[in-house]
């Protein structure tokens, strides 16, 4: 055998190993992330629901994060919906979440345990998305809660979520502007709620019409923290706002118009 043909038999042999060695890899991380979502208390509450017919099938993960994992399903009728399943392994989230379930008198008394504040967590975005639909601020249709997974309206296509405006910043901007402080206003006057953690992260032109999600972290207007967040999602809309070349009010103004 010549040394040539020796020398590209060998580069064959290392190029098989680094793929083995990536396959194995990437195995090891999807089962990592597998075991990590679905733990068998997870997999009891999904068959729950698959049971019941709230959902039909689950299909691939739309966004993956430190605290949830998002999960594309249907339901019979073959419409797209959203499983949000909050993850029960993350410590720092579990410390994170404190903050905003103290002082929410809808949750007084929840025990410390992760389980439990999980729960809790899932159960909080749950009633904000229902308080916010309730006072006509456009957010994914809740569907169903149960421990910590969250059932609601798919906001996007065919498993594809649709952009947010940090994505595909909107080209009538004064006019999302406008929707945005109305929506503020209705979340905090008529649900009673500040969003707090807003941003062009989180808003969506979907169909035309703009719309507010990640609600999990939202607190009651009588929470300590309400007034602190409430300026902050001020700010950060009216920094977002300004660079598109939108003509924004005042922080405090915009204060005044929302919270009276």
């Amino acid at each position: 055998m010549s040394r040539k043909v020796k020398e590209k038999l060998a580069h064959r042999e290392r190029q098989v190993e680094r793929r083995d060695k990536m396959l194995i890899h990437d195995f090891k991380t999807e089962r990592a992330t597998i075991e990590e979502v679905f733990d068998q208390a997870t997999l009891l509450v999904l068959y729950r629901f698959l049971n019941s017919g709230v959902i039909n099938e689950v299909n691939g993960v739309v966004s993956a994060g430190k605290e949830a994992r998002v999960y594309w399903a249907k339901n019979k009728q073959g419409e797209d919906l959203a499983v949000k399943i909050y993850l029960t392994s993350s410590a720092e989230f579990k410390r994170g979440m404190i903050k905003y379930i103290e002082g929410d008198q809808r949750f007084k008394g929840v025990k410390r345990d992760t389980k439990s504040l999980i729960s809790a967590w899932a159960q909080k975005e749950f009633k904000n998305l229902e308080q916010a639909t309730s006072a006509k601020v456009r957010v994914p249709k809740p569907i169903a809660v149960e421990s910590n997974v969250l059932i609601m309206e798919f906001i996007g296509e065919a498993g594809v979520s649709a952009p947010s405006l940090k994505e595909q910043p909107p080209e009538n901007a004064e006019k999302v502007y406008s929707q945005l402080l109305r929506y503020m206003e209705r979340l905090y006057r008529k649900a009673e709620l500040v969003h707090g953690d807003l941003s062009e992260y989180n808003l969506i032109i979907w169909k035309g019409k703009l719309v507010m999600f990640d609600m999990s972290q939202s607190v009651p207007i009588s929470h300590p923290l309400a007034q602190f967040l409430l300026n902050r999602d001020i700010t950060n809309v009216n920094r977002f706002f300004s660079r598109l070349g939108v003509k924004v009010l005042s922080n405090e103004e915009v204060y005044r118009k929302v919270a009276g």
